[in-house]
C-alpha cells in the first residue's frame, strides 16, 4: 500500500509518499481503508524526532493518530462491524497512509451527515479537549481560562465547558476575536499588555485553566489559578511536573468518542476544517501545522 511515511527523522521533507507492507487485521482487530487522517501537533514533533513515552518508534513511521474510512476486513472474534461500515477511529501513528489496522474498540460509526474530511480529523482535539475537562474535574458556574482558544483543542474544550453553564475566558490572536465570541467566549488578545488584560477581565482568578499556548500564558495562568491540580498544559510536558500542574493522559474510549460524535450530529459541537490536502502532500500539510498559526483542522484526505 502507500503511506505518507518518513525513513528518519527530521522536518517535513523526509515524508513521502512510498510503499510499505499491507497490514493484515489479526483477532479483534478491523482493517480501515482511510479516506481521511487529521494532522497534529504530536505527528510533527514525533517525525521531528520526539519519542513519547507510550511509543516505541520504528523505521519508516507513518504518522496519523485519528483517521475516518470504510472498513475493508476484519480479523477474527470482531462482532457489529462488517465490512463497507463508514468509521472513525483512533490509534497511535500510521494513519496517513492508504490502510489502517485498529483493535475493534477504537471505532465507532461514522455518521452520514459527518464530512469526511471532519471525520478524520474529529478524534483528536475533540477526546483531548473532553479528557483535559475531566482531568480539571470541570464542574457547572465556574470560570474556565483557555489559552490558545481558537485551535482544535482549545474551541472544542469551551464549546463543552459552556454546555455545563461555565463562564470561558479566551487568548487569541486579534483575528480570531469574532470566532470566539461567536462560540460563546470572551476573548481577550494575545500580545504585550496580555497580563494586564487578563487580570482586569479576571479580578478573581480562574477556577481552572486549560494551556494551549506556553510561556508567558502558562506563567500567569499560575498566578491566576492558585489550585495548580486546576491547571493542564498541552505544550509545556517539560516544565509540569516541577510547577506541580497536570497533562493529558491517554483515556480515549470508543465510547467518549461516540458521545463527541453524537454532539456533532446534533448540531451542539462546532469543528471547523481548515484545509485539506491529498495524501501525497503530508509533507505540506506538516509544514502548515508548524506554523502554529490558523484557525480549524488540517487533515489529509485520499
Amino acid at each position: 500500500m502507500k503511506a505518507a511515511l518518513y525513513r528518519r527523522t527530521g522536518g517535513p521533507d523526509v515524508l513521502e509518499w512510498g510503499e510499505i507492507d499491507t497490514p493484515e487485521p489479526g483477532p479483534g482487530e478491523v482493517r480501515v481503508r482511510i479516506r481521511a487522517a487529521g494532522v497534529q501537533p504530536i505527528d510533527c514533533a514525533i517525525r521531528g524526532g520526539l519519542t513519547p513515552p507510550w511509543m516505541t518508534i520504528t523505521l519508516p513511521g507513518v504518522p496519523g493518530n485519528e483517521f475516518a474510512g470504510v472498513v475493508d476486513r476484519t480479523g477474527p472474534g470482531v462482532d457489529g462491524i462488517s465490512a463497507g461500515q463508514e468509521v472513525l477511529g483512533f490509534r497511535t501513528g500510521r494513519s496517513a497512509a492508504e490502510f489502517t489496522v485498529v483493535p475493534a474498540t477504537q471505532l465507532t460509526a461514522k455518521p452520514a451527515g459527518m464530512p469526511w474530511e471532519v471525520a478524520g480529523g474529529f478524534s483528536g482535539a475533540a477526546q483531548v479537549a473532553d479528557i483535559a475537562l475531566e482531568l480539571l474535574r470541570l464542574s457547572t458556574a465556574e470560570t474556565l481560562l483557555i489559552h490558545g482558544a481558537a485551535g482544535n483543542v482549545g474551541a472544542v474544550a469551551a464549546q463543552l465547558a459552556l454546555r455545563s453553564n461555565n463562564r470561558v475566558v479566551g487568548t487569541a490572536s486579534a483575528a480570531n476575536q469574532d470566532y470566539l465570541r461567536d462560540l460563546g467566549v470572551e476573548p481577550v488578545v494575545y500580545g504585550p499588555g496580555l497580563a494586564g488584560r487578563l487580570r482586569a477581565l479576571l479580578p478573581g482568578g480562574a477556577d481552572l485553566v486549560l494551556d494551549g499556548a506556553g510561556g508567558e500564558a502558562l506563567d500567569l495562568s499560575l498566578e491566576l489559578c492558585p489550585d495548580r491540580s486546576r491547571i493542564l498544559t498541552l505544550v509545556e510536558h517539560g516544565r509540569a511536573a516541577a510547577l506541580g500542574i497536570r497533562t493529558t493522559s491517554d483515556l480515549r474510549s470508543a465510547a467518549r468518542l461516540a458521545s463527541l460524535v453524537a454532539l456533532y450530529t446534533a448540531g451542539d459541537l462546532r469543528f471547523p476544517v481548515r484545509r485539506t490536502y491529498p495524501m501525497a502532500r503530508a509533507a505540506d500539510a506538516h509544514r502548515e501545522v508548524e506554523t502554529g498559526h490558523g484557525r480549524g483542522k488540517v487533515v489529509l484526505v485520499a
